[in-house]
Protein backbone atom coordinates (compact mmCIF):
# COMPACT_ATOMS: atom_id res chain seq x y z
CA UNK A 1 0.00 0.00 0.00
CA UNK A 2 1.47 3.66 -0.95
CA UNK A 3 1.55 6.16 1.97
CA UNK A 4 1.13 9.64 0.97
CA UNK A 5 2.71 12.45 3.44
CA UNK A 6 0.66 15.32 3.59
CA UNK A 7 0.99 18.10 6.57
CA UNK A 8 -1.18 18.43 8.88
CA UNK A 9 -3.45 21.23 9.02
CA UNK A 10 -2.48 23.99 11.31
CA UNK A 11 -6.11 23.87 12.86
CA UNK A 12 -5.13 20.01 13.82
CA UNK A 13 -3.29 21.56 16.94
CA UNK A 14 -5.25 22.28 20.04
CA UNK A 15 -6.83 25.55 19.96
CA UNK A 16 -6.81 27.76 23.30
CA UNK A 17 -8.34 31.10 24.55
CA UNK A 18 -6.05 33.35 25.34
CA UNK A 19 -7.01 36.66 27.34
CA UNK A 20 -5.22 39.76 28.58
CA UNK A 21 -5.87 40.95 31.53
CA UNK A 22 -3.49 43.02 33.38
CA UNK A 23 -4.81 46.61 32.52
CA UNK A 24 -5.38 48.73 35.02
CA UNK A 25 -8.97 50.05 33.36
CA UNK A 26 -7.56 54.06 33.64
CA UNK A 27 -10.47 55.27 32.06
CA UNK A 28 -12.89 54.25 34.11
CA UNK A 29 -10.96 54.84 37.59
CA UNK A 30 -12.16 54.98 40.46
CA UNK A 31 -13.68 51.42 40.03
CA UNK A 32 -14.76 49.07 42.37
CA UNK A 33 -13.22 45.88 40.53
CA UNK A 34 -11.30 44.73 37.59
CA UNK A 35 -13.63 45.61 34.70
CA UNK A 36 -13.06 42.21 33.60
CA UNK A 37 -15.91 40.68 35.91
CA UNK A 38 -18.05 43.89 35.87
CA UNK A 39 -21.64 43.02 35.45
CA UNK A 40 -23.02 44.40 32.16
CA UNK A 41 -25.98 42.01 32.18
CA UNK A 42 -28.59 39.39 32.81
CA UNK A 43 -28.53 36.09 31.87
CA UNK A 44 -31.08 33.50 32.90
CA UNK A 45 -29.63 30.86 35.24
CA UNK A 46 -30.29 27.08 33.57
CA UNK A 47 -31.26 25.37 37.08
CA UNK A 48 -33.44 27.82 38.41
CA UNK A 49 -34.94 29.65 35.57
CA UNK A 50 -33.65 33.04 37.70
CA UNK A 51 -31.89 36.14 35.99
CA UNK A 52 -28.36 36.01 37.46
CA UNK A 53 -25.47 38.74 36.62
CA UNK A 54 -23.24 38.49 33.64
CA UNK A 55 -20.24 39.77 33.91
CA UNK A 56 -18.06 41.14 31.00
CA UNK A 57 -15.59 38.50 30.41
CA UNK A 58 -18.44 35.93 30.50
CA UNK A 59 -19.18 37.00 26.98
CA UNK A 60 -16.03 35.95 25.32
CA UNK A 61 -15.74 32.89 27.65
CA UNK A 62 -18.54 32.01 25.89
CA UNK A 63 -18.01 32.17 22.34
CA UNK A 64 -14.57 30.26 22.94
CA UNK A 65 -17.08 27.54 24.73
CA UNK A 66 -19.42 27.75 21.03
CA UNK A 67 -16.12 27.52 18.95
CA UNK A 68 -15.56 23.96 20.79
CA UNK A 69 -12.22 25.93 22.75
CA UNK A 70 -12.57 23.97 26.23
CA UNK A 71 -9.65 25.47 27.81
CA UNK A 72 -8.45 28.83 28.38
CA UNK A 73 -5.65 31.04 29.82
CA UNK A 74 -6.50 34.69 31.46
CA UNK A 75 -3.00 36.19 31.95
CA UNK A 76 -3.68 38.75 34.90
CA UNK A 77 -2.19 41.60 37.02
CA UNK A 78 -0.99 40.59 40.58
CA UNK A 79 -3.66 42.14 42.82
CA UNK A 80 -6.70 41.35 40.39
CA UNK A 81 -7.63 38.31 42.55
CA UNK A 82 -11.35 39.14 41.61
CA UNK A 83 -10.70 37.38 38.43
CA UNK A 84 -10.58 33.93 39.42
CA UNK A 85 -12.00 34.09 42.77
CA UNK A 86 -15.37 35.06 40.80
CA UNK A 87 -14.36 32.20 37.49
CA UNK A 88 -12.40 29.66 40.00
CA UNK A 89 -11.99 26.88 37.33
CA UNK A 90 -14.03 27.77 34.79
CA UNK A 91 -17.26 25.53 35.52
CA UNK A 92 -19.84 28.96 35.57
CA UNK A 93 -18.49 28.82 31.43
CA UNK A 94 -18.09 25.28 31.09
CA UNK A 95 -14.45 25.22 30.15
CA UNK A 96 -11.13 24.77 32.06
CA UNK A 97 -9.43 27.68 33.25
CA UNK A 98 -5.85 28.58 34.04
CA UNK A 99 -4.33 31.88 35.36
CA UNK A 100 -0.70 33.42 35.11
CA UNK A 101 0.13 36.18 37.32
CA UNK A 102 2.29 39.03 36.33
CA UNK A 103 3.75 42.05 37.87
CA UNK A 104 3.40 44.20 34.99
CA UNK A 105 3.54 44.56 31.38
CA UNK A 106 4.33 46.92 28.60
CA UNK A 107 0.73 46.45 27.02
CA UNK A 108 -1.09 43.40 25.33
CA UNK A 109 1.33 42.06 23.33
CA UNK A 110 3.92 41.90 26.52
CA UNK A 111 0.75 40.46 28.54
CA UNK A 112 -0.34 37.60 26.39
CA UNK A 113 3.91 36.57 25.50
CA UNK A 114 3.88 35.68 29.13
CA UNK A 115 1.69 32.72 28.22
CA UNK A 116 4.45 31.71 25.40
CA UNK A 117 5.87 28.39 27.41
CA UNK A 118 2.19 27.21 27.84
CA UNK A 119 0.66 27.94 23.72
CA UNK A 120 3.85 27.90 21.62
CA UNK A 121 2.68 24.64 20.11
CA UNK A 122 -1.32 25.18 20.07
CA UNK A 123 -3.47 27.98 17.77
CA UNK A 124 -4.70 30.63 19.80
CA UNK A 125 -8.20 32.23 19.94
CA UNK A 126 -7.61 35.65 20.99
CA UNK A 127 -10.15 38.61 22.31
CA UNK A 128 -10.23 40.94 24.79
CA UNK A 129 -12.29 40.50 27.53
CA UNK A 130 -13.87 44.23 28.21
CA UNK A 131 -14.87 44.36 24.30
CA UNK A 132 -18.63 42.70 23.87
CA UNK A 133 -18.75 41.48 20.22
CA UNK A 134 -20.87 39.67 17.52
CA UNK A 135 -21.67 36.86 16.38
CA UNK A 136 -21.72 34.06 19.07
CA UNK A 137 -19.83 31.63 16.70
CA UNK A 138 -17.20 34.04 15.91
CA UNK A 139 -14.45 31.76 16.85
CA UNK A 140 -15.95 28.88 14.84
CA UNK A 141 -15.98 30.94 11.52
CA UNK A 142 -12.05 32.64 12.38
CA UNK A 143 -11.32 28.89 12.59
CA UNK A 144 -12.75 27.38 9.76
CA UNK A 145 -11.06 30.68 7.89
CA UNK A 146 -7.65 29.77 9.17
CA UNK A 147 -7.78 26.11 8.43
CA UNK A 148 -9.04 26.69 4.52
CA UNK A 149 -6.81 29.32 3.80
CA UNK A 150 -3.76 28.21 6.09
CA UNK A 151 -3.10 32.07 6.98
CA UNK A 152 -0.83 32.42 10.12
CA UNK A 153 -3.69 34.87 11.54
CA UNK A 154 -7.41 35.32 10.79
CA UNK A 155 -8.73 38.45 11.85
CA UNK A 156 -12.31 38.98 13.04
CA UNK A 157 -13.59 42.68 11.41
CA UNK A 158 -16.32 44.64 12.58
CA UNK A 159 -17.78 48.20 11.08
CA UNK A 160 -15.97 50.86 13.57
CA UNK A 161 -18.18 53.78 14.72
CA UNK A 162 -14.71 55.74 15.69
CA UNK A 163 -11.93 55.35 13.53
CA UNK A 164 -10.07 57.89 15.60
CA UNK A 165 -9.64 54.98 18.62
CA UNK A 166 -9.37 51.50 16.51
CA UNK A 167 -7.22 49.74 14.98
CA UNK A 168 -8.12 49.41 11.26
CA UNK A 169 -7.85 46.75 8.82
CA UNK A 170 -7.12 46.90 5.11
CA UNK A 171 -8.07 43.77 2.79
CA UNK A 172 -8.56 42.78 -0.56
CA UNK A 173 -11.68 40.63 -1.82
CA UNK A 174 -11.08 37.71 -1.18
CA UNK A 175 -10.15 39.14 2.81
CA UNK A 176 -6.54 38.76 2.57
CA UNK A 177 -5.27 41.69 4.63
CA UNK A 178 -3.01 44.10 3.43
CA UNK A 179 -2.38 47.22 6.04
CA UNK A 180 -3.59 47.60 9.32
CA UNK A 181 -3.71 51.64 9.86
CA UNK A 182 -3.70 52.31 14.14
CA UNK A 183 -6.30 54.74 15.09
CA UNK A 184 -5.70 57.20 11.89
CA UNK A 185 -7.83 60.51 11.90
CA UNK A 186 -8.86 60.12 8.70
CA UNK A 187 -9.76 57.16 6.61
CA UNK A 188 -11.43 55.23 4.05
CA UNK A 189 -11.33 52.25 5.27
CA UNK A 190 -14.80 50.58 7.63
CA UNK A 191 -13.52 48.02 9.13
CA UNK A 192 -11.23 47.27 12.48
CA UNK A 193 -10.65 44.36 14.32
CA UNK A 194 -11.62 42.74 18.26
CA UNK A 195 -10.72 39.29 17.69
CA UNK A 196 -8.37 37.02 16.35
CA UNK A 197 -7.31 33.12 15.78
CA UNK A 198 -3.66 32.62 14.55
CA UNK A 199 -1.25 29.93 14.94
CA UNK A 200 2.58 29.28 16.47
CA UNK A 201 3.74 31.07 13.74
CA UNK A 202 2.26 34.39 15.05
CA UNK A 203 3.38 33.33 18.50
CA UNK A 204 6.39 32.79 17.82
CA UNK A 205 6.50 36.05 15.50
CA UNK A 206 5.37 37.84 18.57
CA UNK A 207 8.03 36.15 21.41
CA UNK A 208 10.92 37.14 19.54
CA UNK A 209 9.46 40.88 18.51
CA UNK A 210 9.39 41.88 21.90
CA UNK A 211 12.89 40.56 22.00
CA UNK A 212 14.87 41.61 19.13
CA UNK A 213 17.30 44.44 19.78
CA UNK A 214 15.36 46.74 16.87
CA UNK A 215 12.59 46.94 19.29
CA UNK A 216 13.97 47.67 22.76
CA UNK A 217 15.74 50.52 20.65
CA UNK A 218 12.33 52.20 19.14
CA UNK A 219 9.84 50.84 21.91
CA UNK A 220 9.19 54.80 22.66
CA UNK A 221 7.91 55.19 19.36
CA UNK A 222 5.94 51.94 19.26
CA UNK A 223 4.23 52.60 22.20
CA UNK A 224 2.61 56.15 22.60
CA UNK A 225 -0.69 57.51 22.39
CA UNK A 226 -1.06 57.58 18.58
CA UNK A 227 -0.88 53.43 18.88
CA UNK A 228 -2.68 53.00 22.15
CA UNK A 229 -4.67 55.58 24.25
CA UNK A 230 -2.65 54.75 27.40
CA UNK A 231 0.13 54.98 25.52
CA UNK A 232 1.21 50.81 25.90
CA UNK A 233 2.77 48.84 23.31
CA UNK A 234 -0.46 47.43 21.13
CA UNK A 235 -1.25 44.12 19.77
CA UNK A 236 -1.80 46.21 16.27
CA UNK A 237 1.90 46.77 16.38
CA UNK A 238 3.04 43.50 15.98
CA UNK A 239 0.67 42.80 13.59
CA UNK A 240 1.90 45.60 11.29
CA UNK A 241 5.47 44.02 11.50
CA UNK A 242 4.33 40.81 11.31
CA UNK A 243 2.39 41.90 7.58
CA UNK A 244 5.87 43.46 6.84
CA UNK A 245 7.98 40.30 7.95
CA UNK A 246 5.67 38.56 5.17
CA UNK A 247 3.06 36.48 7.51
CA UNK A 248 -0.28 35.45 6.05
CA UNK A 249 -2.61 37.76 7.38
CA UNK A 250 -6.86 37.04 7.08
CA UNK A 251 -9.45 38.34 7.38
CA UNK A 252 -13.60 37.57 8.17
CA UNK A 253 -16.17 40.19 8.61
CA UNK A 254 -18.94 40.40 10.65
CA UNK A 255 -20.70 42.52 8.35
CA UNK A 256 -24.18 41.93 11.04
CA UNK A 257 -22.75 42.26 13.97
CA UNK A 258 -21.80 45.07 16.84
CA UNK A 259 -19.53 45.73 19.46
CA UNK A 260 -18.72 47.74 22.06
CA UNK A 261 -15.75 48.87 24.22
CA UNK A 262 -16.70 48.69 28.09
CA UNK A 263 -13.22 50.34 28.70
CA UNK A 264 -14.66 53.79 28.69
CA UNK A 265 -17.28 54.54 30.77
CA UNK A 266 -20.15 55.79 28.01
CA UNK A 267 -19.78 52.55 26.26
CA UNK A 268 -20.26 50.69 29.69
CA UNK A 269 -23.32 52.31 30.01
CA UNK A 270 -24.21 51.71 26.95
CA UNK A 271 -23.20 47.30 27.54
CA UNK A 272 -25.27 47.68 30.55
CA UNK A 273 -28.29 48.89 28.68
CA UNK A 274 -27.72 47.01 25.54
CA UNK A 275 -27.15 43.47 27.50
CA UNK A 276 -29.76 43.22 30.06
CA UNK A 277 -30.88 39.71 30.46
CA UNK A 278 -29.23 38.29 27.05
Amino acid sequence: MTQTNTPPSRTALEVVGLIPAAGQAKRLQPFPCSKEVYPVGFALDEKTGLPRPKVAAHYLLEKFRVAGITKAFFVIKDGKWDIPNYFREGDLVGLSLAYLVIGGSLGPPDTIDRAYPFIEQKCVAFGFPDIVFGPDDAYRQLIAAQERTGADVVLGLHRVYDHRVWDMVECDADGLVRNIVMKPAATTLIYGWCCAVWTPTFSQFLHHFLRAEETRRNLAQLANPAHDLGGDLAVGVVLQAALKAGLVLHSVIFPHDTYIDIGTPGDLAKAVREFSLK
